[in-house]
Parts: structure tokens; C-alpha cells; sequence
């Protein structure tokens, strides 16, 4: 949104309209200037920001893939205890 700068009238009247218009022009030139020099670093940031998200996302469910593959590995392997270990009891209390 831009704003023009106004001068007070005292200024108007010590330097003359000419000087004073052309003063209030080199202010809003320098604004909007200011004003797209930002616009484009915020443009680069969020762009920075964006890479570096996307990266720790796939840091990180690259690892939450490998602890759920951990997950179950281990799940398997209790698994084939107590079934093993159930199998043996159920073999051993029908022998007697």
C-alpha cells in the first residue's frame, strides 16, 4: 500500500513548491524502491525457508521410515517367541 509523503506548509512556503514537489517525488521514489528491495529479500527468505523445510521433512520421515522398520523387525522377532514358545507349551501339555 503505498504512501505519499506531504510536506508541512511551512516547508512549501521556505523553499518554494518546485523544490518541496520535487522533494516529496525523490522521498516516494526512494520508498518504493526501499519497498520492492524488500519485497524481493522476503521473496528469497520464504524461498530459503521453503528449501530448508522441505529438507528437514525428509530428514525426518526418513528416519521415522527407519525406526518403523526397526519397529517391525522387532515386532517379528517377539512375535516368533511367543508363538515358538506357546507352540512348545501347547506340544508339551498335549504329550501328557
Amino acid at each position: 500500500m503505498p504512501v505519499t509523503a506531504k510536506l508541512s506548509r511551512n516547508f512549501y512556503e521556505r523553499f518554494g513548491d518546485e523544490i518541496a514537489d520535487e522533494f516529496v517525488n525523490w522521498f516516494n521514489a526512494v520508498d518504493t524502491t526501499y519497498q520492492n528491495q524488500l519485497r524481493e529479500l522476503n521473496e528469497l527468505n520464504w524461498q530459503r525457508f521453503r528449501a530448508e523445510l522441505h529438507a528437514t521433512v525428509a530428514q525426518s520421515e526418513a528416519r521415522l521410515s527407519d525406526k518403523f522398520a526397526d519397529l517391525m523387525k522387532w515386532m517379528f522377532i517377539y512375535w516368533t517367541g511367543t508363538v515358538l514358545s506357546l507352540g512348545g507349551l501347547m506340544i508339551a501339555l498335549l504329550r501328557r
